[in-house]
């Protein structure tokens, strides 16, 4: 049995975490929604540059994420976070402003995509552990 989790002091903000990481790690989801903007429901909207903010700005996570630990990261998940990041950070620089179909179809995105899937399946498995 694995120990459980301890509590994170902004699980709102670690939830919101989870959502972004989930969007980075699905492809479909980026052409359906970011692309063709087919959303799920009327007043949705989605695009790279929220979930980018979530990561960077919102919940500081990226790119230095062990001083989010306790706050919205369990120890166990900083390397994940930090590798994501370590891609994901130079092409943000790379790109900058660039539209969302451009990040998409750049050479790394395969790699963001990878990244961001290995951070969010971690990430849920420490919720579900704890719970």
């Amino acid at each position: 049995m694995e120990p459980a989790v301890t509590p994170v002091t902004y699980p709102e903000m670690r939830a919101e975490v989870i959502d972004a990481l989930g969007c980075l790690s699905d492809p479909d989801y980026q052409q359906r929604v970011w692309i063709r903007h087919e959303y799920p429901t009327e007043g949705f909207y989605d695009d790279l540059t929220i979930n980018v903010n979530i990561l960077f700005d919102d919940a500081r996570v990226l790119p230095d994420p062990e001083p989010r630990v306790g706050w919205v990261l369990h120890p166990t998940e900083v390397d994940a976070m930090r590798t994501l990041g370590q891609a994901l950070e130079p092409l943000i620089d790379n790109l900058g402003e660039a539209s969302d179909a451009r990040y998409l179809e750049h050479p790394q995105w395969p790699e963001i995509i990878t990244r961001a899937r290995h951070a969010h399946q971690v990430l849920v498995h420490n919720d579900t552990t704890n719970e």
